[in-house]
């Protein structure tokens, strides 16, 4: 016993910067996973096995899908995007732009099949029936989004939206799950500091007292595979506040900051992901875009019915049967294509009367604990061992590095 406290007396300032260092494995251990969950973006190194990518970006479409169910299938749907438009209001928001695009397709359309009828109007009689059509417009553009908020599900596919725009923006994926848990990673790599400095102090006793080489780098694993093990598991659990030893009280961090996740989160997905812009180039230019451009047509043949009843015979006549159908998909095709650019000037008030933000905080603060946990728990159960697995080794080697310095000045 004499021989360890002399020992202990000289070279404690040595012994003591065992919990320090072992503060500093759980520490830096814990900033390598989290980096290593996010970065880099893209793979670097040598294919398939010689190298990094952030496991969230590595696995975006699986992470996007997951992020989406929960979001798609908790929190919003096609219909709740959509259906606090108001057709009318639509329609007048977008008149300018409207007008000049009607003009352009009348221009086009009549030239096209009617050329020289067309070009022998007098410009005032050309004006009267563009005027005549521009008038029509608002009404069958209304007429249109009233189409497509009956038929939402089968023309808007969010899902697929979201997910698209998360794989192609794998920074934006990373942003979703780092302002989500924001605090959460903070948490893991400052408890790190604490649970290794515990576990430090053990290691410094057991290396006092035995001094084997082993003690360090096992000790060493430990603390850094146990407190990146410990940390995830206080993130998430226990889902309720739970009292401990009568002492104090826990409960699961990312769970009991509901409230302020669920704003943080609301806030990214509406200013970034489901915005009117994207919603619009969604609808029109996504994968059920066939389907809009039907509802359009259909509602080309319905106006067209409506306007040439009484002289569609003659005009078949003029353009022939087979032409009268290639006019009317033609129309269809140039509106469709039209709409997205002028559809852009209502983008202002459709973010205030969509207000997904504050529909996605609401709904959010309502989810039970299994599945706002669903909200991060992704990012951290894929490929989870490959994270505990690093810390570990890291503490190994760092270990095996104050074997050599301990031996080195106490030996």
């Amino acid at each position: 016993m004499g021989a360890i406290l002399e020992d202990l007396a000289r070279h404690w300032p040595l012994y003591l910067s065992i919990p320090v260092v072992a503060a500093l494995i759980g520490y830096g251990t814990k900033l390598v996973a989290i980096r290593m969950m996010f970065r880099p973006l893209e793979f670097i190194g040598v294919k398939p096995f010689l190298g990094w990518q952030g496991i969230v970006p590595k696995r975006a479409a699986r992470m996007a899908g997951i992020a989406c169910d929960t979001m798609t299938q908790q929190l919003i749907s096609p219909a709740d995007v959509v259906s606090r438009l108001d057709a009318g209001r639509v329609a007048s928001e977008i008149e300018k732009p409207l007008m000049a695009a009607v003009e352009e397709i009348v221009r086009e359309v009549a030239g096209q099949y009617q050329a020289g009828l067309w070009e022998s109007l007098p410009a005032r009689a050309q004006r009267m029936v563009i005027h005549r059509v521009q008038a029509e417009a608002p009404k069958m553009v209304a007429a249109v989004l009233e189409l497509i908020q009956r038929n939402v599900d089968s023309v808007f596919d969010l899902k697929d939206m979201v997910v698209t725009n998360l794989v192609r923006d794998k920074a934006l994926l990373n942003r979703i799950f780092q302002e989500a848990g924001r605090k959460e990673f903070q948490f893991i790599a400052r408890s790190g500091i604490v649970f290794g400095g515990l576990i430090g102090i053990v290691q410094m006793i057991a290396w006092v007292l035995f001094k084997l080489p082993l003690i360090m780098p096992l000790f060493g694993l430990f603390t850094g595979w146990f407190t990146d093990w410990l940390a995830l598991k206080m993130i998430f659990h226990p889902k309720q506040p739970v009292r401990y030893f009568g002492l104090f009280e826990w409960q699961g961090l990312f769970l009991k900051r509901r409230a302020e996740v669920s704003e943080a989160y609301g806030e990214l997905i509406a200013k970034e992901i489901i915005t009117p812009h994207n919603v619009i180039e969604a609808v029109l230019r996504g994968p059920l875009s066939d389907r809009v451009l039907a509802l359009i047509q259909r509602q080309v043949d319905e106006e067209l019915a409506k306007h040439t009843s009484l002289a569609k015979p003659l005009v078949v006549l003029a353009v022939g049967g087979k032409r009268y159908q290639e006019m009317k998909q033609t129309i269809a095709g140039l509106i469709m294509a039209r709409l997205p650019e002028t559809l852009s000037y209502v983008e202002d008030y459709a973010e205030d009367a969509m207000d997904i933000r504050n529909m996605l905080v609401t709904k959010m603060k309502e989810l039970p604990p299994e599945e706002f946990e669903g909200l991060l728990r992704p990012a951290f159960q894929q490929d989870e061992w490959i994270l505990i697995t690093t810390g570990a080794l890291l503490g190994f080697a760092v270990g095996e590095l104050q074997v050599l310095l301990l031996e080195q000045f106490a030996g």
